[in-house]
């Protein structure tokens, strides 16, 4: 089976995750590819495949003799696909031979053209799959997910020599919750890469320090025909708030290393009001800056209209990978190597402006850059994913598993 074919099936089942769940998976439909998967790396004849209760995938693929001694690689990709759009009932469409001019969806008329999506522009003659417009497509990650499966199959059936292999399929990496459960120990890899988003050629190594800030607003409501001097409107407290941060430091005004405040939750009434913002800088000095505004502001609040006006919490929820990769780049550079002789000329770098299973996996000692699955447009009805972009995901992770490209870039460098 090849990988369109793999991703077609994958991306039929669905898995959205909950982020209003705390549990582990959030939903349990993500079993449903789980067990699939278990059984496919099991008739692949892959070692030790295990389902566990909290959703994650384990299999193992053991050296070929010779090369046990060889660090152990990782493949990591995750099932879950985005809360943000509908993930069920996804009925992938085919695009062969792309014209390079608009593509109607058909489900809803809705139309995915260059003009709105510049990427689209350099895939003329492609064959692309995209949604019917209804749904999400879920190449974020069920593309990741069968360029690794097909991966495995072919390294397995030519025979060839490589070292050892761990895999895993993880749940909720879009809550950033599902991570916590992965048993770095147990996976037994030296070092890893996810499969997991981004244009073919895109190699990430940085992401996003990141927290959840949230607001809480306390107000005084009596009858506005006698509020002189009493009424203390909580839901003009938050406006007045947010009038306080960088207005041009949101996400639509920022790109590439730029951090931003993002307002993504705000509902309240007279009496009481609630704000939840996320804030990203992928410097560690600026993020530091950016909570301590976010308290400040609050502080001025509170001085303006006494005390437990607002209280404010902030929580951090991951850090830039750069920060521990940085000293250990030749794994970067292995990546790279792959990307090549998978026929990717010039590997390119952009800072991932979010997070990954990588990252929260770095920080739990195991180093874990992000290599592209080819998807565009991820968490909506606008997301494809060029065919070709997919075979190339395949070759990549099959060059990360020659024995000789490690040898000339990890084993090296040890020496």
């Amino acid at each position: 089976m090849n990988a369109t074919e793999r991703f077609l099936r994958y991306a039929t089942i669905p898995t959205r995750s909950d982020p209003d769940s705390t549990a582990t998976p959030s939903t349990d439909c993500q079993f449903s590819l789980a067990r699939l998967l278990a059984d496919e790396l099991t008739a692949l004849g892959l070692t030790n495949v295990r389902v566990t209760d909290n959703c994650f995938v384990y299999a193992a693929l053991p050296a070929t003799p010779g090369l046990e001694g060889q660090p152990c690689l990782g493949l990591i990709a995750h099932m879950d696909t985005a809360p943000d759009y509908p993930g069920e009932g996804v009925k992938p469409q085919l695009h062969p031979n792309y014209d390079g001019g608009d593509i109607v969806l058909s489900a809803t008329g809705a139309v995915l053209s260059p003009a709105r999506f510049p990427s689209l522009n350099g895939l003329k003659g492609k064959t692309l799959i995209t949604t019917d417009g209804s749904t999400l497509l879920g190449a974020d990650d069920k593309a990741g997910v069968a360029e690794i499966m097909t991966a495995l199959e072919r390294v397995i059936a030519s025979g060839r020599a490589h070292g050892p292999v761990a895999v895993a399929f993880t749940p909720d990496e879009e809550t950033g919750l599902g991570i916590a459960g992965f048993d770095v120990e147990g996976f037994g890899a030296a070092y890893a890469y996810t499969v997991d988003g981004g244009e073919v050629g895109e190699l990430s190594y940085e992401n996003f320090n990141a927290c959840e800030a949230t607001l809480d607003f306390r107000g005084v409501n009596v009858h506005p025909g006698s509020a002189k001097d009493t009424m203390v409107n909580a839901c003009l407290l938050a406006m007045e708030y947010n009038a306080m941060l960088p207005s041009a430091e949101t996400p639509r005004h920022t790109e590439g290393y730029e951090g931003f405040f993002h307002l993504q939750e705000l509902h309240g009434k007279v009496e009481q009001a609630k704000m939840v913002y996320i804030i990203r800088d992928h410097s560690m000095t600026r993020f530091q800056e950016r909570k301590a505004l976010f308290r400040k502001a609050a502080e001025e609040m509170n001085r303006r209209y006494g005390d437990g006006t607002v209280e404010a919490e902030v929580e951090d929820q991951y850090y830039n990978m750069y920060e521990v990769l940085k000293d250990r780049m030749e794994i970067v550079a292995l990546a790279e190597e792959a990307m090549r002789a998978a026929g990717v000329d010039n590997p390119t770098h952009s800072p991932i402006r979010g997070g990954t299973d990588g990252c929260m996996l770095t920080y739990k000692g195991l180093l874990c850059p992000n290599l592209p699955s080819g998807g565009h447009n991820a968490h909506g009805r606008f997301e494809f994913a060029p065919v070709e972009s997919l075979k190339t995901g395949v070759r990549t992770v099959k060059a990360l598993v020659s024995p000789e490209l490690l040898e000339q870039v990890i084993l090296k460098k040890e020496c």
